[in-house]
């Protein structure tokens, strides 16, 4: 039986996501690269600058975000890790005076993650770095092209939580 020989114009247009007519999956590719370099930029600069990882800064921002404080679980859900991940980030931010645990008031097996207030006020400092570095990365964009990128990731955002997807 002879061997199948597929031209070269083909294989590459397998192999080659800009090849042919694909543009769903260029426009995937595009979203994941763009968010990647971002977020090891923002990654780098967290670290360098304030000797904290990304994903604590991320627990930080979403402990302030609410007076009450978070369960395990809720901080789990709204950044999109594991209770075990949480875990490891609570329990280094603990050891470092920015976040305490405290007993919840309804459920014994539970405990509300809050920041102290030398947490808030290292969060807040910090904070405000990140928007600027965030501002500067996306300085060199017109305000029309920001309008459409917002505009059209909306209308994505929206199309997946309908679709599920």
């Amino acid at each position: 039986m002879a061997a199948k020989v597929t031209s070269p114009r083909k294989r590459d247009q397998r192999m080659d996501p800009d090849a042919g007519n694909h543009a769903d999956i260029r426009l995937w590719l595009r979203l994941l690269f763009c968010a990647s370099r971002i977020e090891s930029v923002l990654q780098s600069r967290i670290t360098s600058d304030f000797g904290i990882s990304l994903a604590r800064f991320d627990l930080l921002s979403q402990l302030e975000r609410v007076e009450d404080g978070l369960t395990m679980t809720e901080v789990s859900h709204r950044m999109m890790v594991s209770n075990g991940a949480i875990t490891s980030l609570v329990d280094r931010l603990v050891e470092d005076g920015l976040v305490r645990r405290e007993p919840h008031p309804r459920d014994r097996r539970t405990n509300i993650i809050r920041l102290t207030d030398e947490g808030r006020a290292r969060f807040l400092g910090m904070a405000g770095e990140h928007e600027q570095w965030v501002v500067g990365l996306l300085d060199g964009l017109d305000e029309p092209v920001k309008r459409g990128l917002l505009d059209g990731l909306g209308a994505l955002k929206q199309h997946l939580e309908r679709t599920g997807g």
